[in-house]
């Protein structure tokens, strides 16, 4: 054990969270990371929900909600998260390394799962910044591919440099053990940039409103509630400028108790 892991506070689990150990860490650029942690053999989740993770404050655990970024079967759990400099929490996570502690919340719970959906034939998951991490999740779920005939990827962000898992992707998943022939034909990526040069370049709304969006995918190039169903997770301005489009255009909203044709993670927007 190195001397820095000897000097950081031992963390207590509690009925609430266990404790687990960083396994890894990659910073993608000055202010996005992503980290693996060990996982409990008796943790289970759905593909798209979130859990608590955090560290310990000076008298009581700093707590946020975060997104499940690796599928359901992995040994390990990874998280997508941004540096806020003078975040309670994510000003010291961001700090973490290998063999770090943190806590993790017992309890993974979370509307952006498939189950929330009725059917259909096309599955648009629409993000911004690190809301991609629930998606990441879903996309690599075998059931996924048998609820949807196209899956559709879209994640927007301001830099080149903030396209998390870009070539894992573009590459449709190239080499995962269970899902990469599925998504090699039904799985569509595309990333957009707001504030670079990119091949793909606009806001989500923007790129609905000239077509883009539904480039390359099979289908009209508009949205139906007949056969789409959507997800999204990022920014609360996204959500609901998309959610007020989606309501106008016949779709409904939908829950664990009640499925629609789009749904959100209330949780992360209030």
């Amino acid at each position: 054990m190195s001397d820095r892991i000897e000097m950081l506070p031992r963390l207590e689990p509690s009925a609430s969270l266990t404790v687990e150990t960083v396994q890894s860490v990659r910073h993608w650029n000055e202010h996005l990371f992503s980290f693996t942690t060990t996982r409990p053999s008796s943790f289970r989740f759905r593909s798209g929900e979130f859990v608590m993770l955090g560290l310990q404050g000076e008298k009581k655990p700093l707590l946020r909600a975060y997104s499940i970024a690796s599928p359901a079967y992995a040994e390990e759990l990874e998280f997508l998260s941004i540096k806020v400099p003078d975040g309670p929490l994510t000003s010291e996570l961001q700090k973490i390394q290998s063999g770090d502690e943190i806590y993790l919340g017992r309890k993974p719970t979370g509307t952006l799962v498939a189950d929330a959906l009725i059917p259909g034939s096309r599955l648009f998951l629409l993000s911004t910044g690190t809301g991609l991490a629930p998606f990441l999740s879903i996309i690599r779920d075998p059931e996924i591919y048998d609820r949807f005939e196209q899956i559709v990827v879209v994640h927007s962000v301001r830099r080149v440099s903030d396209l998390a898992f870009h070539d894992e992707l573009e590459s449709k998943l190239a080499g995962d053990p269970l899902v990469e022939d599925e998504a090699k034909a039904q799985l569509h990526y595309l990333p957009t940039v707001t504030r670079e040069e990119f091949r793909t370049q606009g806001r989500i709304d923007a790129l609905i409103a000239n077509g883009k969006l539904f480039e390359g995918v099979g289908g009209p190039h508009k949205f139906d509630p007949e056969t789409d169903r959507i997800m999204m997770c990022g920014s609360m301005d996204m959500i609901r400028d998309l959610a007020a489009l989606f309501e106008r255009e016949g779709f409904t909203e939908g829950s664990n108790a009640q499925p629609g044709q789009y749904v959100i993670e209330r949780a992360f927007v209030g």
